[in-house]
């Protein structure tokens, strides 16, 4: 056995179809394209969303909505949340660090402190943003709250 005897398994290998060579070969003619038509000719490609001229979905249906270029958005995190921070992790002080930690925001998002809930514990709180009743509640507390 040597290199000039190798050869693919019996079954392994398929002669590809060789479309338009005549008659003889089974393939001619029509060369596998059916009988006239747009389909059949050189060329042919389908735009993406083409419905055979009815008119497609994507201009059937209106445009909709607006977004403004200069939209900052917050990651909302309420008063209960940093309740129960406060408690579980015994800390004065919540910053997005803090936050991080917890897993409650990534390294990209920025904060914004909403008021829902009740906060008792007396507590530095650091954000970007303060909703008027959430800063009421931390200041009513004892705490601050420090806009970054």
């Amino acid at each position: 056995m040597n290199l000039s005897n190798l050869k693919p398994a019996e079954g392994a290998t398929k002669s590809r179809k060789r479309i338009g060579r005549g008659p003889g070969s089974g393939k001619g003619g029509t060369s596998t394209r059916g009988h006239k038509g747009q389909k059949s000719r050189s060329g042919y490609s389908k735009k993406v969303g083409f419905e055979g001229g009815q008119m497609p979905l994507q201009r059937r249906v209106p445009k909709f909505g607006f977004k403004p270029l200069k939209r900052t958005e917050y990651k909302a995190i309420n008063l209960e949340t940093l309740q129960e921070l406060a408690d579980a992790l015994k800390v004065t002080t919540i910053s997005p660090e803090v936050l991080m930690g917890a897993g409650l925001i990534s390294h990209k998002h920025l904060v914004k402190i909403l008021g829902r809930g009740t906060l008792s514990a007396k507590l530095q709180v650091e954000a970007h943003a303060f909703s008027k009743s959430a800063e009421e509640a931390i200041t009513s507390a004892g705490g601050t709250a420090v806009k970054l």
